[in-house]
């Protein structure tokens, strides 16, 4: 397949998938039911954290998530008690835990109340054609708080070599535009060509069968390799191809 028709196919497959229908079995359903902007970033940021495994319980637990802060996740963050923390501390999705989500709502205030907010401290810190620089600096400033030393692995830091899949995909939510209605688009100090493909399983293995990537660990260094790929299929949204990799991957079995 020369690079021309391998455009071709994944721009037609990335109409396919980039479409409403996308939400029915994703976790970013979930964030679409708010429409203020940090109620938004608080449940797309909680949702992609627990994102990986069985995706029904990914929303099944996202939904939770939601029920226990009221509905109401900006409100809760700024506003909330002791006794509504200690009513987080049952909850589980795999290994994140009751005592990393009192944490991550304790850091989101701090964030909202000295920092601007998530996205300010992705803008301060972006990088002309990449985030990942960004990624590792609010890691920084999330575990800026005491906190228990279990809650670090629940931000990735691709500095340290991690591919940050769930954080990747976090930014692609944020930053890429609402047309077609399955990303946000509500970030607008971000472009979409700073974004880096939320890289796991599924659009690892479509990738390599592709030629798009021969690392074989789904690591940082994949990540660079697949950037530089998608990027010349597309310098202005690279990570529209997300939705092609991912769809040829889960559906198509590729």
């Amino acid at each position: 397949m020369t690079q021309t028709e391998l455009k071709d196919f994944l721009d037609e497959k990335v109409v396919q998938y980039n479409h409403p229908s996308f939400l029915e079995n994703d976790p970013i359903q979930i964030p679409h039911t708010f429409s203020l902007k940090e109620d938004i970033e608080i449940s797309g940021f909680l949702t992609a954290t627990i994102a990986w495994g069985n995706r029904k319980s990914i929303i099944a637990n996202a939904q939770r998530m939601m029920q226990l802060l009221n509905s109401t996740p900006y409100d809760f963050v700024l506003n909330h008690t002791k006794a509504d923390l200690e009513r987080l501390e049952p909850f589980v999705h795999r290994t994140f835990n009751g005592i990393d989500f009192q944490y991550f709502i304790q850091s989101l205030k701090n964030i909202y109340q000295n920092h601007d907010g998530i996205e300010a401290i992705f803008a301060k810190y972006q990088g002309k054609d990449s985030l990942q620089t960004a990624i590792s600096k609010f890691k920084e400033v999330f575990f800026e708080l005491p906190h228990a030393t279990r809650s670090k692995k629940h931000v990735s830091d691709p500095l340290k070599g991690s591919a940050a899949k769930r954080i990747n995909m976090f930014l692609r939510w944020m930053v890429r535009d609402s047309s077609t209605g399955v990303d946000f688009g509500i970030w607008k100090n971000l472009k979409p060509s700073q974004l880096s493909c939320p890289l796991d399983v599924h659009s690892g293995n479509v990738a390599r069968k592709l030629g798009l990537l021969k690392r074989k660990q789904n690591d940082a260094k994949a990540l660079t390799e697949l950037d530089r790929n998608l990027r010349k299929l597309d310098p202005e949204d690279p990570v529209k191809y997300d939705f092609a990799l991912f769809g040829l991957g889960v559906f198509e079995k590729f």
